[in-house]
This record gives C-alpha cells, structure tokens and sequence, in this order.
C-alpha cells in the first residue's frame, strides 16, 4: 500500500477510493457501488469528486473522499482488527493533513513570507515577459502556436518537478512555500529568464534556446538540491 492515502487536492485533505478500498481489504467496484448507493448522505458532508486513474493499464473512477466522508464509508464496513488499524491510520492522516494546511495559512500572517511572496511576484512578472518573447520568438521560426503556448506550464513544471518534493495538489503551489524555498524558485526563474533572453539575442534557433534553458535550471537544481513542500516543517512539531 500506499506510503500516505491522504493528500491535498485543492485546499483541502481527501483520500482516495482505490487505496481506501486496499486498506479495507475490499475490490474497490464494492466500495464504488456503496458511494453511489449512499450518494446523497456523502453530498450532504461535501461535494463528491472524483478522478480517473490507471491500474493495471487500464483507466478506473476513484472517488476522493474528505475526512468526513471518510468516516461515514467506514460507519459502512463490520470492523476487525485490519478495519481498526486501517481507520486508525488515516485518522493520523487527514490530522496531518490539516496541520500542513494551517502551516500554509499561518505563514502568510508572517511578514518575511509576505516580503519573500511579493518578490517572488515581482521575479515571475519578469520570467513570463520573457516567455511570452520566446514564445514570439519560437513562432517566429516556425513552431507550431499549441506547442509554443505550453512553453509556459513546462517552465513551470520543469522547476516544481526539479526543486520541490511535493505528492499533494495545490491551487497554488508557491501559496504555500516557505520564504527559502520562494527565494529558490526565483533564482530559478531568473536564470531561466536571462537564459532565453541571451538566446534571442543571439538568434539562436527556438528548439536549442529552451534546451538550453532547461540544462541550466537541471544544473542549478542539482547544486541546490530539492527540499519538501510543508511536510519536513509538519514533522518538526509532531
């Protein structure tokens, strides 16, 4: 199983029905079939999500139910000593859980994460003026305008995959970095920004402009080293 069943979508704790289903000791179509049926007392604790992943090569439904949710599917299960533990392990969970997201509220209430956000804002600003060149510039030497505009979520995912360890999914990611690590990801962004404006400057073709780019931020990446996203800081006070 799974190393953590409970991760942030959104801002908020939810867990999974597939893995819910393994710590159960259930096929997940059971558990599936229990949220339909009861569809409406789950509605009432939350809106239901769900999301489509892949096992065993083929693409399932999974429900992503919130603590509460949780808790009423497991009022649906006979406990014995596997149900117990189970539901005692994702209780820590969804706890855990809710101190990463009162660390990530807390801390903007902290002038020095105010300052680091509003620099790192300022540094972004810059970063995407240069994108948006260097995606002009790309067109301008033939790239497709769909290929050209992704250039934009690949910096960025390129940086969050190279800089940070994070498993959860947040509506903003840089929302809940701490000061250092924002003071990272603009150091990022700057070599990224000057990297492609050396390049155009140098008419250098688009495609070797962003591999160089990218090579750089791998190098900068490899020096700094990544660091985990609120986790290592819930940790610390536990």
């Amino acid at each position: 199983m799974a190393n953590h069943i409970v991760s942030v979508y959104g801002n908020e704790g939810r867990a999974g029905t597939f893995l819910i289903a393994e710590g159960f000791n259930r096929r997940h179509e059971h558990v599936t079939r229990l949220v339909k049926k009861y569809q409406d007392k789950f509605e009432d604790l939350n809106h239901l999500k769900s999301q489509k992943i892949r096992t065993k090569g083929r693409a399932v439904k999974e429900y992503l139910l919130t603590e509460d949710q949780f808790f009423f599917l497991g009022t649906l299960f006979k406990n014995n000593d596997q149900v117990v533990e189970f539901k005692h392990r994702i209780i820590k969970e969804f706890v855990k859980c809710r101190k990463q997201l009162e660390k990530a509220i807390n801390q903007k209430h902290d002038p020095v994460w105010s300052q680091a956000r509003l620099t790192s804002k300022t540094i972004r600003l810059l970063e995407t003026g240069a994108i948006q060149e260097f995606i002009t510039y790309a067109k301008s030497q033939g790239g497709t305008p769909e290929g050209c505009e992704k250039y934009y979520s690949n910096f960025t995912r390129m940086m969050n995959t190279l800089l940070f360890i994070c498993e959860e999914k947040f509506k903003s990611l840089r929302d809940v970095l701490s000061p250092v690590q924002l003071m990272v990801i603009g150091s990022a962004e700057q070599i990224i920004g000057k990297s492609l404006r050396e390049d155009m400057k140098n008419e250098v073709y688009y495609k070797i402009i962003y591999k160089n780019a990218k090579e750089k931020t791998k190098i900068f990446a490899k020096l700094h080293g990544k660091s985990e996203v609120i986790d290592k800081q819930i940790d610390l006070i536990e």
